[in-house]
């Protein structure tokens, strides 16, 4: 099936790869939502899989909550399955009511009132330290499922994954960090670099998307939202230890701040996408930023170039120290 992406011809991928072992992990994330982090994202793996002799990179989409990145690449998917924690299950008959579940569990997920102990599986993050602690073995575990992994490929051959979380279900990180042990290990295996597509904010979803990444691309806006919503996302990324450089979306609006933030803060300005309607019209009908202007391939591969040279020099400086 002929997809709208393949008639998109770019170059100059292979030699700006930079030959890292292993593969980069690069994270695009936003602070908020409506940046255009998912526009960047799909047109930075189209980019890196146009052209050139190396393998397509991998693409995951960790917006468990709201996945999108389909609309964009339009992946055939060819497997799938659940996503489960282990919940608790206690029982009344060996249970003491000694309280040591509820002191280790960090979440309140479980409760001793009386001589009855409560299980709210809705807080539960399936650790197992209750289970462990319990001097009774009053505690086993039951899964829980809160929602499957889809995976399959997309245009170029970019091997495509994501995780869809079941409407209800209030914690999207153990998905998150299913999808990545599903799919990263495979990936990196055959040499690919692995995009992850992250969910927007600063909260937990997005720190377990970006947690063993090497580099977190922020998408913002030059307004005093997507400032306020940077200073956060960078404060994630300092407290990650990871390096990061930003893309500025429909730039010409607003004012300098984000620049000058961005200045102080030292993270690099990778590139700029201006605020026009060809873009905002073209997204709205599902094509990706390369599709809608072919150029823009080019520039997401010096984007990636940029990257892979700073990573190439932590490297040598972590060999040689």
């Amino acid at each position: 099936m002929h997809r709208p992406e393949q008639d998109i011809m770019v170059s100059g991928v292979d030699e700006n790869r930079g030959g890292l072992t292993p593969p980069l992990r690069i994270a695009v994330a936003s602070g908020k939502g409506g940046t255009g982090k998912t526009t960047v994202a799909t047109s930075l793996a189209l980019s890196l899989a146009g052209g050139g002799p190396g393998l397509p990179p991998a693409f995951l989409d960790c917006d468990v909550e709201g996945p999108n990145a389909h609309l964009f690449l339009q992946p055939t998917f060819q497997r799938r399955q659940d996503v489960a924690i282990q919940i608790p299950r206690v029982d009344a008959a060996k249970c003491t009511a000694c309280g040591r579940c509820a002191e280790v569990c960090e979440y309140h997920a479980i409760v001793v009132l009386g001589k009855r102990t409560l299980v709210f599986s809705q807080l539960c993050h399936g650790c197992g330290s209750c289970t462990l602690v319990c001097p009774e073995n009053a505690i086993s575990e039951e899964p829980h499922a809160i929602g499957v992994l889809e995976a399959g490929t997309a245009a170029y051959g970019i091997p495509f994954a994501r995780g869809v979380l079941n409407v209800g279900e209030p914690m999207a990180a153990p998905a998150i960090r299913q999808l990545k042990h599903w799919a990263i290990p495979a990936a990196e295996a055959e040499g690919r670099v692995v995009i992850l597509d992250a969910p927007p904010g600063t909260s937990c979803p997005v720190v377990e998307t970006g947690r063993g990444a090497d580099y977190l691309l922020f998408v913002t806006e030059p307004t005093p939202f997507g400032l306020h919503d940077l200073r956060l996302a960078a404060d994630v990324a300092a407290e990650l230890g990871i390096p990061a450089g930003v893309i500025i979306n429909r730039d010409g609006i607003g004012d300098t701040a984000v620049d000058e933030f961005c200045a102080d803060a030292g993270l690099p300005v990778m590139l700029r996408i201006p605020l026009e309607r060809a873009i905002a019209e073209g997204s709205a009908q599902g094509r990706t930023l390369v599709k809608i202007h072919p150029e823009y391939a080019l520039r997401l591969q010096a984007v990636f170039a940029r990257i892979s040279r700073q990573m190439a020099a932590k490297h040598a400086a972590q060999c040689n120290s």
